[in-house]
């Protein structure tokens, strides 16, 4: 089908009827009902039939869809040379000092892969190999990829029942909706419950290798985690041995406004950190960071090779994103935006009930829906209805959360103040909707 043609009724059906054929009906398509995306620029993506959509969870396109500088770069790189990785190359040893650099001192190694799973995988295998045990702890309902081995701690989608022995679960950290929200104590009452998991690891006969946690908790909802939580917990790890593994796929790349990477809105440093989706603008690359102690460990009995880990246009795209987030200003831009956008979300929060609590950092915040406030029960099919409607509307959202009543908002950080009053405004029009409709909160 031609991308300048239309797509009426008939053929939107009969496309979606052959992707289940061709690709399975477990490959999730978005929304109630689907749509046909041909085309991207900046924050908006256009439909085959013209349609233009505002981007609001689209973190992949991290400067924009088809940044110019960006596709420059891939196109110019493409056109002279791109193969395996087994050959020296400039580009990639550039790539490899810049990335570095945005990390402490000491995680100073970058091992590429091609996507967030396979970044997750190896920072496994490095931890069990430095550490010589086998336990992971996660959080509850977390998500860290879908290989077999990462799917295990992939606590969102993987039966209890269905994971091994080594792996074992700690409560997230949610001030709002967890164990002990609204408790002065909860970050020391959260910590602790790292103490029981070594325990169970132990009982299980295994000591743990590492903790892993995606350090904004974006599966978990975008919780707003008790201050100091993460570095007692990490301390409690490596107390007994094991690592702490940052995932920053979600969170990195100065999203976050406040600082570059997750984990040092915690105050920890982690002994390994994993990248992705956002790293190359679309262009598969991730990255594992660690230190020169933690890879001599590896090494001794492994040898790392990955043929499109890390490729002359995959690290020609990421070098071009790094360039344009720091030339456009792009991690102050999803500081100052992030908090105009809070700042709108809070006065929406005081003239409809139905929004129980908003969270977040820079562009990366959390809505938390609920039916009653003082019960704080979840939205969930009130969620549903305003995601549909708002793409409805022209704004494309999604949810997230143990319950899906947490919406998701995680544009482009090219993102701007004009482009959240029009997600403001519609979003709105929509509560407005839910609120009188028939299934209305």
């Amino acid at each position: 089908m031609n991308k300048n043609t239309a797509t009426n009724p008939t053929q939107f059906d009969d496309m979606i009827s052959r992707r289940e054929r061709l690709l399975g009906k477990a490959y999730r398509l978005f929304y109630d009902n689907p749509i046909h995306i041909v085309r991207g620029e900046g924050v908006w993506l256009f439909d085959s039939n013209g349609k233009k959509y505002l981007d609001v969870y689209n973190n992949v396109p991290h400067v924009g869809h088809c940044h110019p500088h960006v596709v420059e770069a891939m196109c110019r790189q493409a056109a002279t040379l791109n193969t395996h990785t087994r050959y020296l190359h400039d580009t990639v040893l550039e790539y490899a000092e810049k990335l570095t650099a945005k990390y402490p001192a000491g995680l100073d190694i970058a091992m590429f892969a091609c996507t967030g799973t396979e970044a997750n995988e190896l920072a496994l295998r490095l931890a069990r190999e430095k550490t010589g045990a086998t336990g992971m702890i996660v959080t509850e309902h977390a998500y860290h990829g879908n290989s077999w081995a990462i799917a295990q701690i992939t606590t969102s989608d993987m039966p209890m029942e269905k994971r091994g022995d080594n792996i074992v679960t700690v409560p997230t950290p949610d001030s709002f909706r967890g164990l002990y929200a609204n408790d002065e104590e909860a970050a020391d009452k959260y910590a602790a419950h790292l103490h029981t998991a070594i325990e169970t690891l132990a009982q299980n006969g295994h000591r743990p290798a590492a903790f892993i946690v995606d350090t904004i908790f974006s599966n978990e909802g975008v919780p707003t985690v008790p201050k100091g939580y993460l570095a007692k917990a990490v301390e409690i790890v490596r107390d007994a041995g094991g690592l702490f593994v940052a995932d920053e796929v979600q969170p990195g790349f100065g999203r976050l406004g406040t600082d570059f990477w997750g984990f040092a809105q915690h105050g920890v440093i982690p002994d390994i950190a994993t990248m992705g989706k956002p790293m190359g603008n679309g262009y598969p690359i991730s990255a594992v960071v660690t230190s020169a102690d933690v890879v001599e460990a590896f090494q001794q009995d492994a040898h790392y090779f990955n043929t499109f880990g890390g490729t002359p246009v995959a690290c020609a795209a990421a070098l071009a994103v790094l360039e344009v987030v720091e030339q456009e200003g792009l991690q102050s831009n999803a500081l100052e935006t992030g908090n105009y956008l809070r700042a709108g979300l809070q006065d929406l929060a005081a003239q409809y009930d139905i929004i129980g609590d908003i969270r977040g950092s820079g562009l990366f915040i959390g809505v938390d829906l609920v039916r009653d406030r003082d019960s704080r029960e979840p939205a969930t099919t009130e969620t549903d209805r305003i995601v549909n409607l708002l793409k409805e509307r022209g704004v494309l959202i999604s949810s997230t959360g143990r319950h899906d009543n947490i919406l998701k908002i995680r544009p482009p950080i090219v993102f701007s103040k004009e482009n959240a009053d029009l997600l403001l405004g519609r979003f709105a029009d929509v509560l407005n909707e839910v609120k009188s409709g028939p299934h209305g909160a």
